[in-house]
């Protein structure tokens, strides 16, 4: 079973993006329409509440929402933090979302009453919050969303792995989120594979985002810790 950890994750797009010729917004589209393909098998209907956060992991759910929104889907977005603090193409898929049609909350932390709404009568919750990049405990805005997704009663879908859970060891030091399924990209992550990693990952599916197996061997072979 292969396994990228977090440096190995980044080192493969990086080398997709500088070597291959992809740009990280064909990586970005592919990730999040192969989420929303899975999302679908696993009989997602309408509504399906999306919960973002800053960097890439939220602009792979911008994509999830406009594909979801495509197979005609009622979805709402929420975003936690400050939507002008986006960049690249993550900025580039939030602002392609804003003429779809798709209800946004920006800045959910201070909407509390419809993002409550807006979560208990989801059919799934998507929790695209953070990505393989973070570390540690997660701040606030973050760990208040996490502990108010994780109050529902409807199945979650984590994108790459759930928002807390650390991508090397599998640790959740502070607040993380307990999926039903999580969507991971290209390969398995360590995390995801330790005991208390499989625990809050659920179901794990990993998510082809078009990058040659050549490059991840390359990537395996390096042994980057």
């Amino acid at each position: 079973m292969r396994t990228l950890n977090r440096i190995q994750s980044r080192q493969v797009d990086q080398v997709a993006i500088s070597q291959f010729g992809f740009t990280g917004l064909v990586l970005m589209e592919n990730a999040g329409r192969g989420v929303t393909d899975v999302l679908c098998n696993l009989g997602a209907t309408s509504p399906v509440t999306i919960c973002c956060g800053k960097g890439n992991n939220g602009g792979d759910g911008f994509v999830i929402a406009r594909h979801l929104f495509l197979r005609g889907i009622d979805v709402r977005v929420l975003v936690w933090g400050d939507p002008a603090c986006l960049q690249g193409d993550a900025r580039t898929n939030f602002q392609i979302l804003r003429h779809v049609g798709i209800q946004i909350v920006e800045r959910a932390e201070k909407q509390e009453e419809t993002v409550i709404d807006f979560l208990a009568d989801a059919t799934w919750i998507v929790d695209a919050l953070l990505g393989t990049g973070f570390q540690g405990v997660p701040r606030a805005p973050f760990d208040a969303a996490i502990e108010l997704i994780n109050r529902q009663s409807a199945p979650i879908l984590a994108v790459d792995l759930p928002s807390g859970l650390d991508c090397d060891t599998g640790d959740c030091p502070g607040a993380a989120v307990r999926a039903r399924a999580t969507c991971t990209f290209v390969a398995f992550k360590p995390g995801l594979l330790q005991k208390g990693g499989q625990k809050m990952a659920g179901q794990l599916h990993v998510v082809d985002i078009g990058i040659p197996n050549t490059l991840v061997d390359a990537a395996l072979a390096s042994n980057t810790t």
